[in-house]
């Protein structure tokens, strides 16, 4: 009987110690599996973090792109504004030039009248001088006459009012000249009025 008991004593004697062992295992897989855990968790992290950096990488692009638009577009304005500037400058007097055209005619006109008395004479000579005066002041500011006499036709700057037939001028050529035409820099203001041959 005593044998017995000394074996249940040492049964339970050994049987706490398992016990203890065997929840030190216990203790020791959960440490395992939380091990285990940190790589599936550090795998999800590391493609969540290569998403953010493509999603942040296709945004840089995206603005970069923006950016260059805008460059190219504020370029763009700025060629066209000075552009529109140059234009600007070098038709700056067509305006007053339209408006002093007829003021050309009417000379024109007076300087082809005869005169019979030597004071129209004088008049007529002041009138000349006033004429050309105002011839210069307007080609400096690159006023030019449009040719016409003995030229062809050219509808971009000449004004067909008549046709005459004259067998020793080629079909097409301006006969005569109606009114002046003029031209500021490599623009028409006014074109020529002409006759022209059939």
């Amino acid at each position: 009987m005593s044998k017995k008991n000394d074996s249940l004593k040492a049964e339970e004697h050994v049987a706490p110690e398992a016990v203890e062992v065997k929840d030190a295992e216990a203790e020791q897989s959960p440490e395992l599996v939380d091990a285990e855990a940190p790589d599936e968790s550090s795998s999800e992290e590391e493609s969540s973090i290569t998403d953010e950096a493509e999603e942040l990488r296709a945004q840089l692009e995206a603005e970069q792109n923006k950016y260059l638009r805008l460059l190219a577009d504020f370029d763009n304005f700025k060629r066209r504004t000075q552009k529109d500037k140059e234009i600007a400058n070098k038709f700056r007097s067509q305006s007053l030039l339209a408006d002093i055209l007829p003021v050309l005619d009417n000379f024109e006109r007076a300087l082809s009248l005869t005169t019979s008395s030597e004071e129209s004479a004088s008049l007529l000579k002041g009138v000349e001088m006033v004429q050309k005066s105002l011839i210069e002041a307007v080609n400096r500011e690159g006023l030019a006459e449009i040719k016409a006499v003995g030229e062809p036709f050219d509808p971009n700057f000449h004004q067909a009012v008549m046709q005459e037939k004259d067998e020793s001028a080629e079909a097409g050529i301006v006969l005569q000249e109606l009114q002046k035409g003029y031209m500021l820099k490599d623009r028409v203001i006014r074109p020529a009025m002409v006759k022209v041959n059939e």
